[in-house]
């Protein structure tokens, strides 16, 4: 992520939605709600299944994962944005924007992986479910976790090596509110061909690729739950599964609409708002589906809830 010697920009200017000044404020206020409550949702979600008992099986585990990459993905990104609706100066230096992106591209590439892991264990779970401890083993679960936070590693580092390896010698005003590859690429003045096809290529293999095993999964879950004879089994079978199908369907159905579509698709406001679908919305909306959708969760949740207050009244 050196920075070459051609390259004449220091820093760069994260526009975000300083062209609405008046909504600053407003925007700041709803923000900071919207991160807090991720903050608080994800950090009780991790609470809840690592000190529950009855929350320690695989699905519970991944649950934690995804939680911990919620929150670690939501610090790359908001609380800058946040400064910078506060202040005028809503500069990032060019190291920090290449930092920014690195973590950006990490975070997500192993969201992704780790949606694939969670899917594969609802398939195990519903359609070979006496096999199910054997094959989601402890050691099956860590090398599941570990391939998908290592996921993030090539393709963060390759995607933000070879964009801060290209010539920025003009403008530097990034019409967007982090430092993400398209905005950004925009500014190098060099032919940047290449590196589109390199990140269309990292882009079916670390989210079509995930998808389509996750749209596998759901085919043969879904097949096997209509088999079913009772209506209660099905109904049981497909609530175990129904939340992180939610969860999959709003991360896949934004981050999609913003990385496979032409360039001029959208205009650069609806880039952002669809940006901050994935990046601030669903990390807030993760913890809310599982604790609202989830009869465990819910049951852990009042549990929790009950030690605490009984530990207060003694």
């Amino acid at each position: 992520m050196s920075r070459q010697n051609h390259s004449s920009v220091t820093e760069f200017i994260l526009i975000g939605f300083s062209n609405h000044p008046n909504l600053q404020g407003p925007l700041f206020l709803i923000f900071l709600v919207i991160y807090t409550i991720t903050l608080m949702g994800n950090i009780l979600i991790i609470l809840v299944t690592t000190l529950d008992s009855a929350l320690q099986s695989p699905m519970y585990f991944f649950l934690r994962n995804l939680s911990s990459l919620e929150i670690c993905f939501n610090l790359v990104i908001v609380p800058k944005m946040l400064v910078n609706l506060l202040v005028e100066n809503k500069t990032i230096s060019y190291s920090g924007c290449a930092a920014q992106m690195y973590f950006f591209f990490f975070f997500g590439a192993a969201e992704c992986c780790l949606l694939a892991a969670m899917a594969y264990d609802r398939f195990v779970a519903i359609c070979n479910p006496l096999r199910y401890p054997e094959i989601m083993n402890r050691r099956a679960c860590f090398q599941l976790i570990g391939a998908s936070w290592f996921s993030g590693f090539p393709v963060s580092t390759v995607q933000t090596t070879w964009i801060f390896s290209l010539p920025f010698c003009g403008p530097n005003r990034i019409n967007h509110f982090f430092c993400d590859s398209p905005p950004v690429l925009d500014l190098a003045c060099a032919d940047t061909y290449l590196f589109e096809i390199e990140a269309l290529t990292a882009t079916v293999l670390f989210i079509m690729f995930p998808f389509l095993l996750i749209l596998v999964s759901y085919v043969r879950i879904i097949t096997t739950i209509l088999r079913m004879p009772s209506k209660e089994g099905r109904h049981k079978a497909f609530s175990t599964c129904s939340s992180h199908l939610v969860v999959v369907t709003l991360f896949y159905g934004t981050a999609s609409s913003t990385y496979f579509r032409p360039k001029s698709s959208y205009s650069p406001d609806t880039k952002k708002l669809l940006s901050l679908s994935y990046t601030v919305i669903t990390p807030m909306l993760n913890p809310i589906i599982y604790s609202l959708r989830n009869n465990e969760v819910k049951g852990a949740l009042r549990r929790t809830l009950e030690r605490k207050m009984f530990s207060h009244t003694t």
